[in-house]
């Protein structure tokens, strides 16, 4: 029976990099994870494989679940089967305007053993997203966070507009903005100047960040002529004229633009990531996944007799890997390659190899069949040359073939598969949408799944306006064939070459 505890948890303001070190360490153990509207929900693959996920969130007025059904839960889990580890996840910090403090009554009032892991709050750090240093020298030492609803339910306000007007340099307000004219005008009546700078903030810290600048006296009718939404932050006072000099993150050469990213999920990571520091809006679609291939004895038959062959061909990352993880799996390891020389399609496989402990011997130039071809002749592969490739089972029959063709013994083992990804929902409403910029292509396979998982779905507004990105030229013909239009491909067929291209292509439109 184990000891109940609820962490409840600020996830920040939706910059997954903002979420604590502590945070992830709790969520990471969590057996039941409780999230809510403005949490992340890229945080919730920090999550244990087997925790139980359940969202509550709350949108505006809209009917969701109630704060009491809230704590009900919260208590309700954490007594679950003698006692479970339960993860309240809360955007911003709980308790600034997160209702953390009194989920924390009612699991204290049950018994239950809580802690609190305190959250960036979206009260500065969107204005910091947006270039505005809530506090600055030489012209604010004082700052204030109001709530920008108060509970419905009450008949008088208890913000204390007099003294808020006047007294404090920087006024933040949350969820303010269906109250926005009713804020401006208190403040104004109460002796704030209606030239006074206004900002508001709206997804802050993320890529779909927006903000909108004016005045007291203007804001208003600015937010409703452009139909500004919550969620946002109202940021008031003379530091919002900063911005001007010191927005930085509106700035990225990829913000604004939402990227799928179609690679297996395990290998999405490096990708998202740098296409997110560049300030994209990144959609994982994962229309891959590695598996082992169906039988492991000829793998292993082939690392036995490692001795026989004059060279082993490395087409791909994962193949280094599945490979050499069934030497280890045999009590083998590199000295196994002493008698055979190592090619390396492509740099990253070349690293990866390296990595390993093989430097190759040979890395080619250009990594279509003919000009690999060519590079193996002038070292000698001919006639009787004994080659092995550890591949995908699903690869292009191309290499292989032209090996034959002048007179190689090759061998092709399969020691991993891809197979149909799971894709995700979400992200096919947003392609059918027409709200995607960019799709990227990391292999054949992603173009291929990437269109049966799309069956059935009107893509056709993305693809006619979306940026096709490929990694390389075996895959952009691969995409051709399947009939999309290819507008960039990496010059080095590798994920930075990928990203540089698109990088490169956003420059040029802009």
């Amino acid at each position: 029976m184990a000891d109940p505890i609820v962490y409840l948890i600020g996830a920040g303001p939706g910059d997954p990099g903002l979420m604590t070190v502590k945070g992830l360490e709790c969520l990471a153990k969590a057996e039941v994870v409780v999230y809510d509207y403005l949490a992340n929900p890229r945080f919730l693959s920090a999550a244990g494989p087997d925790a139980e996920l359940i969202y509550v969130g709350k949108k505006g007025f809209s009917k969701h679940v109630t704060q009491d059904e809230i704590n009900s839960i919260l208590v309700e889990k954490a007594r679950e089967g003698g006692g479970r580890v339960v993860a309240r996840l809360k955007g911003g910090d709980p308790f600034i305007f997160g209702r953390g403090g009194e989920e924390a009554l009612a699991l204290h009032e049950a018994g239950i053993r809580f802690e609190v892991v305190p959250g960036i709050s979206s009260g500065y750090a969107a204005p910091a997203y947006a270039g505005i240093p809530v506090t600055h020298r030489g012209i604010t030492t004082d700052m204030a966070f109001v709530t920008g609803h108060e509970d419905p339910t009450k008949e008088t306000s208890d913000v204390d507009w007099a003294g808020l007007a006047t007294a404090v340099g920087t006024v933040c307000f949350f969820m303010g903005v269906k109250n926005l004219p009713e804020i401006t005008s208190k403040l104004m009546e109460f002796g704030r100047s209606p030239d006074t700078p206004v900002a508001l903030v709206r997804w802050g810290t993320t890529p779909r960040q927006e903000t909108l600048t004016g005045t007291l006296a203007d804001i208003a009718d600015k937010a409703a002529a452009a139909g500004f939404k919550a969620p946002a932050i109202t940021v008031v006072g003379e530091v919002v004229r900063l911005r001007e000099q010191l927005a930085w993150f509106e700035d990225r050469p990829l913000f604004g633009k939402t990227v799928v990213v179609t690679r297996s999920r395990a290998q999405a990571s490096e990708l998202s990531e740098r296409l997110s520091d560049l300030g994209a809006e990144v959609l994982e679609f994962p229309t891959i996944k590695i598996a082992d291939p169906e039988e492991w004895e000829p793998v292993e038959e082939a690392i036995r007799n490692l001795g026989v062959y004059d060279w082993v061909v490395f087409t791909s990352v994962n193949g280094v890997d599945y490979f050499f993880d069934r030497m280890s799996k045999m009590d083998a390891d590199a000295r196994q390659f002493a008698g055979c020389r190592v090619a390396a399609i492509g740099p990253a496989t070349a690293a990866r190899c390296t990595e390993r402990g093989i430097r190759p011997d040979y890395v080619p130039d250009e990594y279509r069949a003919e000009g690999v071809l060519e590079g193996f002749c002038e070292r000698g592969v001919g006639e009787g040359t004994r080659v092995l490739l550890p591949r995908a089972l699903e690869a292009r029959e191309v290499l292989p073939e032209t090996l034959r063709e002048h007179g190689a013994l090759v061998d092709v083992v399969p020691v991993y598969r891809t197979v149909l990804g799971a894709g995700d929902d979400n992200v096919l409403e947003r392609l059918a949408e027409g709200t995607v910029d960019i799709i990227t292509f990391t292999s054949s396979s992603t173009v291929r799944n990437f269109m049966k998982l799309a069956e059935g779905t009107d893509i056709a507004p993305t693809l006619r306006k979306a940026l096709v990105a490929s990694i390389g030229p075996i895959t952009s013909d691969t995409a051709r064939e399947l009939g999309l239009k290819v507008g960039v491909q990496a010059e080095e067929y590798t994920i930075s070459g990928l990203i540089a291209a698109i990088a490169e292509e956003r420059k040029e439109q802009t």
